[in-house]
């Protein structure tokens, strides 16, 4: 996140630009990151890092809905998930640990119910987990589905294309150069020949 919003200030204060959308893989769809670019009111054009669907069968996190208001999971059997199953003394607002938040199902109503074995067959009661930074995570889905998200998928893979490219085939794959001039230097070196490749195979192809 620091050297993103590195080159985003780099770029606005050279250029004066602001882009409105950033794509990137997954490994950049994390909440936290993804709660930075929204912030920045920036579009996050990036598959979500979501490790909450199940593919044994059981439900997954999309199976239950979330209630913003009342702080609190439905379940497809219509249970109550909350993160406090008892009363305080002291009423508890939160209980987030390390960015995420659990929310429980009460294990009386887990036990009894007819789709248990669809829900949590290995365990007493249903837990759900869920990040603080869930709403750009939220965001971020809306935006996988639409035309825009499509356009800067492709658009980001014509770029990472080049660069597998120099891995693959040219195996430049780290630098020999030491310094910033040394691999500026390097890198050049090798996007000049990549870029020659490409035009004696576009030469050939015209004049074929």
């Amino acid at each position: 996140m620091r050297s993103t919003a590195t080159t985003l200030e780099r770029t606005r204060a050279r250029f004066g630009l602001t882009p409105k959308r950033l794509a990137a893989d997954t490994a950049y769809g994390t909440g936290k990151f993804l709660d930075w670019l929204v912030g920045q009111e920036i579009e996050p054009h990036i598959p979500v890092w979501d490790k909450g669907s199940r593919d044994d069968g059981t439900f997954g996190c999309s199976d239950f809905t979330f209630d913003p208001d009342l702080d609190q999971y439905t379940c497809p059997a219509g249970k109550i998930l909350r993160q406090f199953r008892r009363n305080y003394t002291v009423a508890r607002t939160d209980s987030a640990h390390d960015g995420i938040r659990k929310y429980r199902a009460s294990q009386k109503d887990c036990q009894t119910c007819e789709l248990k074995a669809q829900c949590c067959p290995n365990m007493a009661s249903r837990n759900m987990l869920r990040s603080v930074h869930e709403e750009a995570r939220d965001q971020a889905r809306q935006l996988a589905g639409t035309p825009q998200f499509v356009t800067s998928r492709n658009e980001r893979k014509k770029v990472e294309m080049l660069f597998t490219h120099l891995k693959t085939t040219l195996r430049f794959e780290r630098m020999r150069l030491r310094g910033l001039s040394g691999a500026s230097d390097e890198f050049h070196l090798a996007a000049m020949v990549q870029n020659l490749r490409r035009m004696a195979r576009l030469t050939a192809a015209a004049a074929a």
